[in-house]
């Protein structure tokens, strides 16, 4: 197990380190001197910048050295916790993500907890009751939300919460507690409008979940061993939950490899209709307005969580799975 560990480690630092190198390709690889193009949009703005400013910039970011230089110095200050400056928002990358990093767990989890509390037992229910009413109802509502996306489904609930209830969605706070200190009143607000996000973005995840359980747990339940525990008297309840549904969930659990970077960086669509702070906005508008800096970080930080999360799945598909060995 410690061998095993330890492997899998360093083929993380390894692809954390090809990550990097991939996300500095989204810096250089424009063709225009992305610091001169900064100072021309500011000096397009009105913005007086002195040749002293210039060539600090131009120090900073190492813009004059050799690639493997500038990739170098970069990495260095990733290290130090300081990714550079937005150039569209002329602020700090790192308070920039600081920022929305919060709000994007809270709802990236969200979803993602909603997503399989409500799958796994309705996949396990239409598995087990197949061809009843209950099953055709969960599968007619699964293949509607895989097929409809989640960014026109958050524009039908809006458009139907202001038609019918006069209600504003948007967003994750009302306006007067958007600006405000953290209290009780502004932590009941944000509870008041998580269950739209959650529901919007976790559709279409859930109703995948749902076949696939349902898929692998039909394909358990014909298998010689449940016939087998069945005859021995094993309750059916107990039989499900104890050996099939295991084994069902094992490639629920792999996913978990792509939920993380999602949770990150995902539903960009989504978050900019319904108005959410989360990270998905912020990549959208980094690469519409080319700020290079900011959408190499994130592009790093969905990178780093891709690997973290193939390596806890791993993990748990190790736990789940004795027939996986470490060796």
């Amino acid at each position: 197990m410690r061998a095993y560990l330890v492997r899998r480690f360093l083929l993380m630092l390894l692809l954390l380190v090809l990550g990097s190198m991939v996300s500095f390709l989204v810096i250089t690889l424009p063709p225009f001197d992305y610091v001169s193009d900064y100072v021309a949009r500011l000096q397009a703005s009105g913005a007086d910048v002195s040749p002293e400013q210039i060539l600090a910039l131009r120090r900073y970011y190492g813009v004059d050295d050799p690639k493997y230089v500038q990739y170098l110095k970069w990495v260095f200050r990733l290290l130090q916790g300081d990714p550079g400056r937005s150039f569209g928002w002329n602020r700090p990358i790192r308070d920039l993500i600081l920022e929305r990093l919060p709000m994007t767990l809270v709802v990236g989890f969200g979803a993602l907890i909603v997503t399989y509390a409500i799958a796994i037992p309705i996949g396990i229910y239409s598995a087990v009751k197949q061809y009843s009413v209950g099953d055709y109802a969960v599968s007619f509502v699964g293949f509607i939300g895989l097929s409809v996306p989640n960014f026109l489904l958050a524009l039908i609930v809006m458009i139907a919460a202001h038609n019918f209830f006069g209600l504003s969605i948007g967003g994750l706070f009302s306006p007067q507690y958007d600006n405000a200190p953290w209290s009780t009143a502004k932590l009941l607000d944000l509870l008041a409008h998580l269950p739209i996000p959650l529901l919007v973005i976790g559709l279409a995840s859930t109703a995948s979940v749902i076949r696939t359980m349902r898929a692998m747990l039909l394909d358990e339940l014909r298998k010689p061993y449940v016939q087998t525990a069945r005859a021995k008297g094993v309750k059916e309840w107990e039989l499900i939950l104890r050996y099939p549904v295991r084994v069902a969930l094992l490639p629920i659990v792999a996913s978990l490899a792509f939920a993380l970077p999602t949770i990150f960086s995902g539903t960009v669509i989504v978050g900019i209709v319904l108005n959410l702070p989360t990270m998905g906005p912020l990549l959208y508008n980094a690469l519409v307005s080319v700020d290079l800096f900011l959408a190499a970080t994130t592009l790093l930080i969905t990178i780093a969580m891709t690997v973290v999360g193939t390596f806890l799945s791993d993990l748990l598909l190790a736990v789940l799975d004795p027939r996986i060995s470490y060796a």
